[in-house]
C-alpha cells in the first residue's frame, strides 16, 4: 500500500501511531539537550548555575528560530520539487539552504560574542548569576553553526522519507551530551562551561553525521558544497516566506522568556529563575510528545481534508486530542503526587530551591490537563491550510495572553502572580481554541451534508 492509500484508507489509530511514534521519540530526544544540562548543572553547580542556564535560554530560542526559518522553509520547497519530479532543483535548494544556515549562524555568533556582557544583563541576569550565564553562553554561541546545520539539514533528511535516519541524528547528539555532561561537570570540574562544551560537541557530532549522510549520497539528494555559497536570492526569498511563520513564533517565545526572566528577577530573585528552569524542564518532557503527535497527525488530517473525507479528519483529530490529553494529565498527576521527587532531580541538596520549585510547579501546571486540546487544535488549522488561525492560536497561549498576564498579575500577587500567568494563559487560549474548533467542525458537518445531497442528486434517475 503506497503512502496515499495509507493516508486515505488505513485505520486511523494504527496509522496515527505509525506516523507519531518516531516523531515523539525525536522530539523527546531534542528536549533532552536542555533538560540533561539543567539536571547536571543543578546538582553539580547549584541554583546559581541553574539560573544562569535558564536566563540565557532566550538566546538559544533565537538560534533555533533562524534554524527553523531556513530549515523548515527549505524542507517544504524540497518536498514540492521532489513531488514534481525535479530532484536537481531540490538539491540546489538544499545547497543554498546549507549556505544560509552557515552564514546566519556565524553572524549570530559574532554579534552575540561582541555584545555578550550587555546581552547577559538584558536577559535579566543579576550580578550573582552573570558569570555563570556568560560562561555558558559564550561557548554555546561558538557552537551555533553546528546547531544550525544539525537541526536544519535533519529536517531535509525527513523530507526525503528517512524518518529513522533523522531520529538517529538526534539520538546520537542527545546520547553524546548525556555521556559528556557528567564527565565535564563532575570529572573535570568545569561547571557550567562543561555543560556548554558537552552540548557543543554533541551538536558538532550531529552536524558531521548529517553532512556525511548527504555528501555520501545515502539519500535521494546529495549536498553540493561547491554551490552552497552561490546564493540565489529568489530561492532564499521563497525559503524565508515559507519558514517565516514558525520563525516568528519562535522569536515570540524568546521575547516571552526575556520578559519572564525580568519579572522573576524583580519579584523573586535568582532563586525564582532557578525554580522556573526546573518547571520548564518538566513541562518540556510532557509537551514534546504532543508536538510529536501533531507531526504525525498533520499529514493524515491534511490529506483527508483535501480528499473531503471529513469523518477521517474528525477521527484523527479526536485520537490526537485524546492522546495529548492523556499525556498532559499524567504530567499533571505527577506534579501532584510526586512534586518533591521531580524537583529534586535538579538539585536535591538545596531546600529553598526545592520548596520554591514545588510551589511554582503546583501553580504553573494548574490547568495542564487542558492544554493538550489547545496545542492539537492549533495544529489542526495548520494541517488544513489555515496558517493564520494556527499562528494566532499558538501565539495566544505563548504570547498574546501570557505577556499581559505576566505584566499584570505580579502587581497583584507578586511572585505567585508571575507563576499564575501561565494557567491563566492556558485557560484563556484553550477557550478560544475550543470556540474556533467548534465552528470549524460545524462547517465540516455542513460540507459533508452538502456532499451527500450532491451525490444523491447525481445518482437519482432522470424523469
Amino acid at each position: 500500500m503506497d503512502r496515499a492509500e495509507r493516508l486515505g484508507q488505513e485505520q486511523i489509530l494504527p496509522l496515527l501511531l505509525s506516523f507519531s511514534i518516531p516523531a515523539i521519540v525525536g522530539m523527546l530526544v531534542q528536549a533532552l539537550y536542555n533538560v540533561v544540562d539543567r539536571i547536571f548543572v543543578g546538582n553539580g553547580v547549584g541554583p546559581n548555575g541553574l539560573a544562569g542556564l535558564t536566563v540565557v535560554f532566550p538566546v538559544m530560542l533565537v538560534q533555533m528560530a533562524f534554524s527553523m526559518l531556513i530549515g523548515l522553509g527549505a524542507t517544504a520547497l524540497i518536498s514540492i520539487r521532489l513531488g514534481e519530479g525535479k530532484p536537481r532543483e531540490a538539491e540546489h535548494i538544499m545547497s543554498n539552504a546549507f549556505g544560509m544556515l552557515v552564514f546566519i549562524s556565524i553572524g549570530l555568533t559574532i554579534v552575540g560574542i561582541t555584545f555578550i556582557d550587555p546581552l547577559v544583563h538584558l536577559l535579566g541576569a543579576s550580578d550573582a548569576i552573570s558569570p555563570y550565564a556568560r560562561d555558558y553562553l559564550s561557548i554555546i554561541l561558538y557552537g551555533s553553526v553546528f546547531q544550525s546545520i544539525a537541526f536544519g539539514l535533519n529536517h531535509m533528511i525527513r523530507a526525503q522519507g528517512n524518518p529513522k535516519v533523522a531520529m538517529a541524528t538526534m539520538l546520537i547528539g542527545a546520547i553524546t551530551n548525556t555521556i559528556l555532561d557528567p564527565i565535564f561537570i563532575f570529572g573535570f570540574g568545569w561547571g557550567v562551561k562543561g555543560a556548554a562544551f558537552a552540548t557543543v560537541l554533541s551538536q558538532m557530532i550531529s552536524a558531521i553525521w548529517v553532512i556525511a549522510f548527504f555528501l555520501q549520497g545515502k539519500g535521494e539528494l546529495k549536498l553540493n558544497l561547491r554551490t552552497a555559497y552561490r546564493i540565489q536570492w529568489p530561492v532564499i526569498l521563497q525559503i524565508i516566506s515559507i519558514g517565516f511563520a514558525p520563525f516568528a513564533m519562535q522569536l515570540a517565545a524568546s521575547l516571552q522568556n526575556l520578559i519572564l526572566n525580568q519579572s522573576l528577577g524583580v519579584y523573586g530573585g535568582d532563586m525564582a529563575i532557578s525554580a522556573m528552569g526546573i518547571i520548564f524542564s518538566i513541562n518540556t518532557l510532557f509537551l514534546m510528545p504532543i508536538f510529536g503527535i501533531n507531526q504525525g497527525a498533520q499529514p493524515i488530517i491534511g490529506f483527508n481534508y483535501g480528499a473531503k473525507k471529513f469523518d477521517r479528519v474528525k477521527k484523527t483529530l479526536l485520537y490526537a486530542m485524546t492522546g495529548a490529553t492523556a499525556i498532559v494529565t499524567i504530567g499533571f498527576l505527577a506534579t501532584r503526587i510526586a512534586p518533591h521527587q521531580l524537583a529534586s532531580l535538579f538539585g536535591r541538596h538545596d531546600e529553598e530551591l526545592m520548596a520554591l520549585g514545588v510551589h511554582a510547579m503546583k501553580i504553573v501546571m494548574l490547568f495542564f490537563p487542558i492544554i493538550g486540546m489547545q496545542i492539537v487544535g492549533a495544529n489542526y488549522f495548520q494541517a488544513v491550510g489555515k496558517p493564520k488561525k494556527a499562528a494566532f492560536l499558538s501565539l495566544s497561549r505563548q504570547f498574546v495572553l501570557l505577556i499581559p498576564f505576566l505584566l499584570l498579575l505580579p502587581r497583584i500577587w507578586g511572585l505567585s502572580g508571575v507563576f499564575a500567568a501561565f494557567p491563566a494563559s492556558d485557560a484563556g487560549s484553550t477557550i478560544i481554541t475550543g470556540l474556533l474548533l467548534k465552528r470549524e467542525l460545524n462547517s465540516l458537518n455542513g460540507r459533508k451534508q452538502e456532499e451527500a445531497v450532491s451525490l444523491s442528486a447525481q445518482t437519482q434517475p432522470e424523469r
